[in-house]
């Protein structure tokens, strides 16, 4: 593997001994290339020189001056010392103090000249103005000279143990001796298309940029040389996830020939017929599934499209060819959920079925052996390495955003290289599903069942209960039911949440006439699916829950949403949760209740939720809000960080980044002719695939 000097350990660097090495870890910072990779997180013009006539108290400026006085002054028992010195400019004076450095004495000398920056403030004692503690240089100091001041600077994140002067006056020392060193991986001919800057004049310039010109740009994270390098985090992101594409379609995987028996039987005992859009992405799974190279599709859909009516399809499609099928699905409850709701057809069909949770709870033939049966519901408890399969040959993985590529990679090692069809009932916007799935092809369920009514969605302040109670009374005396939906088990004093427990004893006073349930994820499975049971068949007529009914409940007769502390939930989740309403042919209603204070990004999502049914539009303002690491609920597993890029801010350079992928893999699939950015892509993936090894 080629290697170069930026690839030394950092503590060859001068100035960066043992102990400072040690704080540099801790800022994942091993080698000079980590260094060079750590950029500022903001900039400081200093490079503005002003008269001490011109300083106002609260300005932060930079001034020049020579020292016309020093004297160190100590105060206390505990030898607590100021080091004063007065600077003249050749007009007016201007005091400065360091605390508790009486090594500056060394340094800040009678007749020194030096520039200082810091906040200017007045002198109690009616002197000249002053600063505290200013970032300084002395002219003429050729170790220091034009990096501290007098310059626009760069502002790190650092760690205790090592200032802000100190670690940049290591990476001043990396930049002029490594920057123009650095090996750029990406071809001359793709920067030069899309007009990039080099890579050795990109780190100069991000980390001691030559004016102050572009500084807006800088620290908004739009300069060129910003743009530069989240090019290079996308171009690697979507080169590797074209890698695994390419490599997916390589592998000898089944060819799916069904009769369809049991999809027709499965369609004749629906009690509704298949959207248009239910069918032409039946289609497409249909045909994936007839290639001698394993599937590998992602299936998007707004709540309540029917997205596991199509899966349950192409599971007994895969079981009608004598292989199992298995649905795996992030929590124990949703895989619970998952498992009831097909359970019926399953047996209807004569057919065995599995659940494998694998929690805490769960018996150790949950988690070890072979599994037998023709389909089998479970959670990540499914890529156990002590599990095992029959002849596993279909894996449909639902609510993706909480499993990676790594994670669907082990999964496929279960079986004879099995298809994977990926479900969210979470719209992803385009962008962002491109770029985390561009492993993946896609189908969009983009039309909900015929009859589906908007759910009419007002959000309301806590004391405004009396309404509410009246929407409730209303509904419930028409022979309709209502979900209420706390955030909490039990009361939090920290926390300040109403709780479920204490919900279900407060609408038992106050509708003794009415039949209150409760459902949350501390009780047993078997407790749960009772209660469900029992809602079903309106034997409950207020289900008082947790979020266990964000997904993958369906009743019909549920006409009112009821949603307790509103404010604190993610748009995504109030979304779900008002999905669980609106399944019948009744109008629903969604209110969304909220506690003081609320926000401003509160009131934002309340109101989105207001103004909209639509899943997709939903998830652009979420993506908006709170940005994609947010976004996505856990950081996507098996996906590298993206430390430069911004899949908002940087939208236009993602497309660009992805074309040239595209185009640099269809004709140099195994970058044989690119082996340094083949080194560098595999540098980039580590620790979350081995592209050029999976399968």
């Amino acid at each position: 593997m080629k290697s170069s000097k930026t690839d030394l350990s950092i503590q060859q660097v001068k100035g960066v001994g043992p102990q400072r090495a040690r704080l540099l870890a801790k800022l994942g910072i091993a080698t000079i290339r980590d260094a060079l990779a750590y950029l500022p997180f903001r900039y400081e013009d200093r490079s503005h020189l002003i008269s001490v006539a011109e300083l106002r108290p609260g300005n932060v400026a930079t001034v020049r001056g020579k020292v016309a006085a020093c004297n160190i002054l100590r105060r206390g028992e505990k030898k607590f010392s100021i080091y004063e010195a007065t600077l003249h400019d050749g007009g007016s004076y201007l005091t400065v103090k360091w605390f508790n450095q009486p090594f500056m004495q060394k340094h800040v000398a009678l007749g020194r000249t030096m520039v200082v920056y810091g906040r200017v403030r007045e002198n109690s004692r009616g002197m000249p103005l002053e600063m505290e503690n200013p970032e300084y240089e002395l002219l003429g100091d050729d170790a220091d000279s034009q990096i501290h001041t007098n310059r626009v600077v760069p502002v790190y994140r650092i760690t205790e143990g090592i200032s802000q002067k100190q670690f940049r006056k290591v990476m001043f020392i990396l930049v002029q001796e490594h920057a123009t060193a650095m090996e750029d991986p990406v071809p001359l001919y793709i920067t030069a298309r899309n007009n990039l800057p080099g890579l050795g004049e990109t780190l100069r310039e991000l980390h001691f940029p030559e004016n102050a010109r572009n500084i807006i740009e800088l620290n908004s994270g739009r300069s060129r040389y910003h743009r530069r390098l989240a090019f290079d985090e996308f171009f690697f992101l979507a080169l590797g996830l074209a890698v695994l594409k390419k490599s997916g379609h390589r592998e000898k995987g089944i060819s799916f020939c069904p009769a369809g028996c049991l999809r027709r039987d499965l369609l004749k005992l629906l009690p509704f017929t298949l959207t248009a859009a239910q069918q032409r992405v039946m289609e497409q799974i249909g045909s994936d599934m007839k290639q001698p190279y394993p599937m590998n599709r992602l299936l998007q859909g707004d709540v309540g499209c029917g997205k596991t009516v199509v899966a349950f399809a192409a599971m007994l499609d895969a079981v009608e060819c004598g292989y199992q099928a298995a649905l795996m699905a992030p929590t124990e409850t949703l895989a619970e959920q998952h498992y009831l709701n097909i359970r019926g057809m399953i047996e209807t069909f004569r057919l065995s079925g599995d659940l494998r949770t694998g929690g805490p709870g769960a018996r150790e033939k949950e988690r070890t052996g072979e599994c037998t049966s023709d389909i089998i519901v479970g959670t990540q408890a499914l890529i156990q390495e002590r599990l095992t399969f029959r002849k596993l040959g279909l894996v449909v993985i639902d609510e993706q955003h909480k499993f990676g590529v790594m994670q669907r990679a082990l999964l496929r090692k279960k079986g004879l290289h099995p298809d994977v069809l990926i479900m969210t009932a979470t719209p992803i916007p385009r962008s962002l599903a491109l770029t985390l799935y561009g492993d993946l092809d896609c189908s969009v369920i983009s039309e909900l069942p015929p009859g589906r009514k908007r759910i009419a969605t007002a959000w309301v302040e806590a004391e405004r209960k009396d309404e509410i109670f009246a929407v409730l009374k209303q509904e419930i005396s028409r022979g309709r039911q209502a979900y209420v939906v706390y955030p909490a088990i039990e009361e939090s004093e920290t926390a300040g949440l109403r709780s479920v427990t204490r919900g279900k004893e407060a609408f038992e006073r106050k509708f003794p006439e009415y039949r209150i349930g409760m459902l949350h994820g501390r009780m047993r499975p078997a407790e749960r699916e009772q209660v469900m049971e029992r809602f079903r068949a309106r034997e409950i007529d207020i289900l008082v829950s947790t979020t266990v009914i964000e997904v993958g409940v369906d009743v019909p007769n549920a006409t009112v949403m009821l949603i307790v502390h509103a404010e604190r939930f993610g748009l995504s989740q109030l979304h779900q949760l008002r999905g669980r309403v609106g399944r019948g042919v009744d109008s629903s209603r969604c209110i969304l209740i909220a506690y003081p204070p609320v926000s401003e990004d509160a009131r934002r999502r309340l109101n989105v939720m207001v103004q909209t049914n639509d899943g997709f539009r939903i998830a652009e303002e979420d993506l908006n809000l709170r940005g994609p690491g947010e976004f996505l609920g856990t950081r996507q597993a098996g996906l590298p960080d993206l430390k430069n890029a911004d899949l908002i801010r940087d939208a236009a350079i993602l497309g660009t980044a992805r074309q040239e992928a595209s185009d640099l893999i269809a004709h140099d699939e195994g970058l044989l002719k690119f082996s340094f950015l083949k080194q560098q892509l595999d540098v980039f993936w580590r620790g979350k695939v081995d592209i050029f090894n999976t399968g």
